[in-house]
């Protein structure tokens, strides 16, 4: 179900992109180099769109009393007007994404650990922030997804973050193309068994928002629904939801007591991280196929991105969900 969606994918360009880094280097990332032929990627480099050219010299986030400012101490230049008019404009423009990977650590894009300096000829660090452009991406895209190339080389912030951005380009792709009832109803079939592994307190509201008891307009219900979408995605699945969703599954086969059993004893691995979570699933998709299950064949949760990208050197990977 995943293979005709393509999620639009913001990336800072000098990830296996473009030479165009300060001191003239791209950054490589095999995670990156693996996702890009699946994905739709707008790239930007904001540092080169507010003319600060390639190489230069290195910007930083200073702390002043009037608030955080960008300079580049070399040139004494004040960059904050201009990344704060070039972060509006082009966010404004952008339109709908499903994801952003930005450079760890930037102080234009950087989403976590961006040095914060005390002053424009200071070299203490007073604190760790978040970089100008992607200061401006949360507060315009909350809830989508956002991640630098350094965390997703961790399996599991990278399954999640797969999981969520293939997750709403299909809402994107199947709802909102072409918004109805009928859609999404379909959707949310599709993927309640994700969306009860990462929140059933957002699966029993999305369930309410669907039924639509108070005869809201189609618009209402599709904005609210994708609201509780990207909620109910933001957080991966413990593994005791995993489990849960699993056992469920478990109850549409007619397997025989040697079959539980067996199952019920690669669940216990997996719950004592003997196992990672591919191996009861690899169980049931099989009992999927067998028993031409056609309700969980659907499901988003045993196939939530393409296969291709799967490493293989993912499938030993301990149990962080």
């Amino acid at each position: 179900m995943t293979s005709a969606v393509r999620p639009r994918i913001v990336l800072s360009r000098c990830i296996e992109v473009d030479h165009c880094r300060w001191n003239s280097l791209r950054v490589a990332s095999d995670v990156v180099k693996l996702l890009l032929p699946h994905v739709d990627i707008v790239p930007v480099c904001p540092e080169v769109e507010i003319g600060l050219g390639v190489p230069r010299p290195p910007i930083r986030v200073i702390k002043t009393d009037e608030g955080l400012r960008l300079y580049q101490p070399e040139t004494a230049r004040d960059c904050t007007v201009e990344m704060e008019r070039f972060s509006d404009e082009f966010l404004g423009e952008l339109g709908s994404v499903d994801g952003f990977i930005l450079k760890s650590r930037s102080p234009s894009c950087g989403s976590k650990e961006v040095r914060v300096y005390q002053g424009l000829s200071d070299h203490t660090v007073s604190r760790k922030g978040v970089g100008f452009v992607a200061a401006a991406v949360a507060a315009r895209y909350e809830g989508v997804a956002i991640e630098d190339e350094g965390r997703l080389t961790n399996w599991s912030l990278r399954h999640h973050f797969f999981t969520r951005i293939y997750a709403m380009a299909r809402f994107r792709s199947q709802v909102l193309t072409a918004p109805s009832m009928q859609a999404l109803i379909g959707y949310h079939a599709a993927h309640k068994l994700l969306i009860m592994a990462c929140n059933e307190r957002q699966l029993r509201m999305m369930g309410r928002i669907v039924a639509n008891h108070d005869g809201q307009p189609l618009d209402v219900v599709v904005r609210d629904y994708e609201q509780h979408l990207a909620l109910a995605l933001q957080d991966a699945p413990r593994y005791t939801a995993s489990i849960n969703v699993l056992m469920h599954a478990m109850g549409y086969f007619d397997l025989t007591p040697a079959e539980k059993r067996f199952f019920l004893d690669a669940l216990e691995d997996y719950r004592a991280s003997r196992v990672p979570l591919s191996v009861p699933i690899a169980i049931v998709r099989s009992w999927i196929v067998r028993f031409g299950q056609p309700y969980l064949a659907e499901q988003a949760f045993f196939a939530p991105y393409p296969e291709e990208l799967v490493q293989v050197t993912d499938s030993g990977k301990g149990r962080d969900i």
